[in-house]
């Protein structure tokens, strides 16, 4: 790896995406600021386009590529938020797409993502290897391999989201103490903490992730890429990366604070919160940033701090499922 990707990067990212991307709204609860002896924002990227924030490091990745390079197609695989993101920038910058999904993933997301134009290559998850197949499209037409998270462009385009949050938090006359985002392979924590420092050098950033696939606060602390022993079996199916990436371990080695890991009961008290407070639909991978926040796993007694709630795509009976859990 030559070099890593700079603050600047960020910048360029942001005007790239300007007009492109909603700047999702940073939300202040009363009740809950009360609860916690503090100021929590939320950065609601469940509203963003596709309702997740997938589509900024998408659409950065497309629109820096070659027209040469456009002219024959990009191709990606995601069973979801990955997937809706790439297939809705492809769209936009009218060039051809092909994700390869599991045929088992959720019906819903299977079809926005045709809906977005792009053509869907299904797979048996027990049987045969995405990346193979994936990889061998490209082979045969000279399509580019669209990455979910371990890559400058696709980093560096998440990171405008943080630009925002400091900016927004600057316009209500407020200095972050502490800014968190959910983390599978750390292309948004990592691009956040990027320009968080750029703009707040004395902002900590941190990282959120389900217990038992905490592999980026594992690593952060050993210093060295650790890995998880399982590859399934937590609620946030959005954050089951097996370890962090290459190029978002090295710079999470730079920009991020200690790792935050929260349980799935924790991330389901968080999303009905979302919903009962601030009127949120949260997936649950989206919403372990908060569970960090609301358990105090991330301090916010005295403090000011923002959690980034990063996607809204949850099936019904999860979302209930989450919702049911209040009683009172």
């Amino acid at each position: 790896m030559s070099s890593l990707p700079t603050f600047a990067d960020v910048q360029a990212a942001a005007r790239r995406l300007d007009g492109i991307v909603l700047r999702t709204p940073l939300l202040e609860n009363a009740r809950v600021n009360e609860m916690l002896g503090g100021r929590l924002f939320i950065k609601a990227e469940c509203l963003q386009r596709t309702g997740s924030f997938k589509l900024r490091g998408a659409y950065n990745f497309l629109a820096s590529m070659s027209e040469a390079e456009r002219k024959k197609g990009v191709v990606g695989w995601s069973s979801g938020n990955h997937a809706q993101g790439l297939a809705e920038a492809a769209r936009l910058l009218g060039i051809k797409a092909t994700i390869v999904m599991p045929a088992d993933a959720p019906a819903l997301k299977v079809a926005n993502t045709r809906a977005s134009g792009a053509e869907i290559v299904l797979y048996d998850r027990v049987k045969d290897s995405r990346e193979e197949i994936g990889q061998d499209i490209a082979q045969k037409t000279g399509a580019t391999i669209v990455p979910p998270y371990d890559h400058p462009w696709i980093l560096t385009g998440q990171g405008t989201a943080g630009l925002e949050i400091v900016e927004q938090a600057k316009a209500l006359g407020v200095t972050l103490d502490a800014v968190a985002a959910p983390c599978s392979g750390g292309g948004l924590s990592t691009g956040i903490g990027l320009a968080v420092k750029g703009l707040s050098p004395t902002t900590t950033v941190h990282a959120g992730e389900p217990a038992g696939f905490d592999d980026l606060a594992r690593s952060l602390a050993a210093g060295t890429k650790q890995t998880n022993a399982k590859l399934s079996g937590s609620i946030c199916d959005a954050l089951l990366a097996p370890t962090p990436g290459d190029v978002t371990f090295a710079l999470a080695l730079k920009v991020l604070g200690p790792g935050l890991v929260v349980s799935d009961d924790e991330v389901l008290d968080a999303m009905e919160v979302a919903f009962r407070e601030f009127k949120l639909v949260v997936e649950p991978g989206g919403a372990v940033a908060l569970a960090a926040a609301l358990t105090g796993k991330l301090p916010v007694k005295g403090r000011t701090v923002a959690v980034v709630c990063s996607g809204g795509n949850v099936d019904h009976a999860t979302f209930m499922r989450a919702l049911g859990r209040r009683t009172a």
